[in-house]
């Protein structure tokens, strides 16, 4: 019986794909494994027996992810699961920098008591007019699971979609329209493009990077949609920006104190993965995951240990390590099973930088006696019987 508790309510949808095999428990400390939306972690005693925490969606600034990983803590997030959701905003962010929409509806609404407001709009409606995007030119940096998803519906909606990202995977390669232009270089999406959308994670070296320096190489009057990260983009340049003109619109999901209520600014807050279907994708994406890794020790988008899958056991016994990633470590784990004459019919071993994960399916049960040998090696932090 696997014991989960819920840092924040999760989806209906997702808690009736849990089986028999999990009850719900209200406290952390109790728990194998915990499902977390927005909660803060940092502050949370980690229990020893916590194997894993889901969080429903991309990011995981809330999560200690080092602490968990020293103590053989596996995290989860769910990438591409709330794709569509963002994917439709920002599709609706193209049209409110290409159109006052804002700042019509805005008007209406200081007029509305105005008992000639129909013939009022007829006079100032002109002061709100912009331009369509059909036939513009949209740059998108980075072609990630939502990065894909809106150049393909700008290219049905006949804008000239330019994309970048020099670490594109074989899956969107294959998910992208092959009319979209290929850019070999930020410059190009700078220098060519009358809008720009950036869907790239946040990194030291992707810090601010829409700057001073990227916007003089940018058309005057550009678009400018941020619908990742508010760190991103440097505030104090984007507002020099708008200032002079080189920046028409700055759309952003992410309002901060000194972008928000900026001329030229539309601040919206943070409403990219905030629908029903969004919300329900993540949390059965975080579930499922965390099923698969508590009874077949499998793991799928984890980002503090490195993604391993063995399927469902069909050997007698499985047993999957936590452990540093030191010289000599898969020689001694082997060498225990092999005192014991117990046979490794099939074995996975991946590192992801200093820590890594080892599973092993054998032909002999795993007996207490064989995990303590284990437990006691250096470097090893947790050591689960899956079968």
């Amino acid at each position: 019986m696997f014991k989960i508790n819920y840092l924040n309510p999760i989806s209906s949808v997702a808690a009736d794909i849990l089986t028999d095999n999990y009850v719900k428990v209200d406290n952390f400390s109790e728990a194998n494994a915990a499902l977390v939306r927005s909660a803060s972690v940092h502050e949370l005693e980690l229990p020893k027996s916590l194997e894993a925490i889901a969080r429903a969606g991309a990011g995981v600034n809330n999560i200690p992810l080092d602490k968990c990983a020293k103590n053989g803590i596996v995290v989860f997030n769910t990438p591409g699961a709330n794709a569509n959701g963002v994917k439709e905003l920002v599709i609706a962010g193209l049209l409110l920098a290409s159109r006052d929409i804002v700042g019509g509806i805005n008007w209406v609404d200081s007029v509305k008591e105005d008992p000639e407001v129909a013939k009022l709009v007829e006079k100032k409606k002109s002061k709100f007019a912009g331009v369509e995007i059909k036939g513009k030119k949209l740059g998108v940096i980075g072609l990630g699971a939502i990065g894909v998803l809106v150049a393909n519906a700008a290219h049905v909606l006949d804008m000239e979609v330019y994309g970048y990202d020099p670490f594109i995977s074989v899956k969107a390669a294959w998910n992208l329209s092959r009319d979209i232009k290929h850019c070999k270089s930020l410059e190009e999406i700078y220098r060519e493009c009358d809008f720009i959308t950036i869907h790239v994670p946040q990194m030291d070296s992707t810090k601010g990077m829409l700057n001073k320096e990227a916007f003089a190489i940018m058309k005057d009057g550009v678009r400018v949609l941020n619908f990742s990260r508010d760190s991103l983009v440097n505030d104090d340049d984007m507002i020099e920006a708008l200032e002079s003109g080189k920046v028409n619109k700055y759309v952003t999901d992410f309002p901060t104190a000194k972008i928000a209520g900026v001329k030229g600014v539309i601040a919206i807050p943070h409403l990219g993965a905030s629908t029903n279907e969004s919300e329900e994708n993540c949390a059965v994406m975080a579930v499922t995951q965390l099923m698969d890794y508590l009874e077949n020790g499998n793991i799928k988008n984890s980002v503090n240990y490195p993604d391993c899958d063995m399927g469902v056991c069909t050997q007698v016994g499985r047993v999957a390590i936590n452990n540093s990633n030191i010289p000599n470590m898969l020689s001694q784990l082997t060498s225990v099973f092999a005192k014991e004459n117990i046979n490794i019919p099939d074995m996975i071993n991946k590192s992801r930088g200093q820590w890594a994960y080892t599973m092993l399916d054998i032909e002999a049960p795993a007996t207490p006696e064989i995990v303590q040998k284990l437990e006691a090696i250096e470097g090893v932090l947790k050591v689960r019987i899956i079968k």
